[in-house]
């Protein structure tokens, strides 16, 4: 580990490596999306300007809008009080942070019957945003 990576070391990084990242909208305060990142993903983060996750389902790497372009631009990394969890305040770009083609990820809200009721709209086909999928 160099030097300039000592800052990774006042996280708590969970059992397997990663660490909860919220992804918060810059100037609204919107909260876009929860993902997951290891070391290698902060620090890409941090050295490029734009979010990089750690995918748990394709055990990889994953650039925020590789496939779609809808990269989040980081304006601010944060870290919480008990060092366990991330906060990147992002400007969306293209405007679309959810994989579903919609603004955010939290577009499902609990209703008075015990339902759960879509109240934000599809932007943009998921299929027109990845291809078949």
């Amino acid at each position: 580990m160099s030097t300039n990576d000592a800052w990774l070391e006042a996280i708590a990084w969970g059992p397997d490596g990663l660490i909860p990242a919220i992804a918060q909208e810059h100037g609204t305060g919107s909260v876009l999306m929860l993902a997951w990142m290891n070391r290698e993903a902060l620090r890409l983060t941090r050295e490029t300007g734009y979010a990089v996750y750690w995918s748990r389902s394709r055990a990889r790497l994953w650039h925020k809008g590789e496939a779609s372009g809808h990269r989040q631009r980081v304006h601010a990394i944060r870290l919480d009080c008990d060092g366990d969890v991330i906060l990147l305040e992002v400007e969306q770009q293209g405007g679309i942070a959810c994989h579903t083609g919609r603004h955010d990820c939290f577009y499902r809200e609990l209703d008075t019957t015990g339902d759960w009721v879509e109240i934000a709209p599809v932007l943009k086909d998921p299929a027109a945003i990845y291809g078949s999928i």
